[in-house]
């Protein structure tokens, strides 16, 4: 099977947040399970932005560099961790592990999800990560430009 990042992802939240990841390529990795994460979505949907309570969609077009780069910055940051970056299967468990997995319900979210596993045992609690400016291939746009 060959692996390949979607064309685009979009991560959605407030203005500030997702600003500060557009301009500084900050992100929260958020423990889920066993790993710290980052969470996307492969389409950009008018839906998400109620369910991630969110003002803005953060839309990275050129997921290669991105990817690469956010991974770089944890093995830089946690180096004892391994990262691995995929789609969330629904409905079933993933060959990826539990936090790939997902219910059928979930599965408007079309998510594709980055996550870090340490090699020894470890108290998880949210990491920021800066892979610097992303302003050359992501773009903000807001909820209501985009219902517009």
């Amino acid at each position: 099977m060959s692996y390949q990042r979607p064309p685009t992802l979009h991560r959605y939240g407030s203005h500030a947040i997702l600003d500060a990841a557009l301009r500084e390529g900050q992100f929260r990795l958020r423990p889920s399970g066993a790993c710290l994460t980052l969470s996307f979505s492969t389409q950009l949907q008018p839906a998400l932005f109620d369910a991630f309570n969110g003002d803005s969609c953060l839309i990275i077009h050129n997921t290669e560099e991105f990817g690469e780069r956010l991974h770089r910055a944890v093995q830089k940051a946690l180096p004892s961790w391994m990262g691995i970056d995929g789609a969330v299967q629904y409905g079933s468990r993933s060959a990826l592990g539990a936090a790939f997995s997902k219910t059928p319900q979930e599965r408007s979210e079309k998510e594709w999800l980055f996550a870090w596993r340490s090699a020894q045992a470890a108290s998880l609690h949210p990491v920021i990560i800066t892979i610097g400016s992303i302003e050359s291939f992501a773009e903000l746009k807001s909820k209501d430009a985009h219902l517009n």
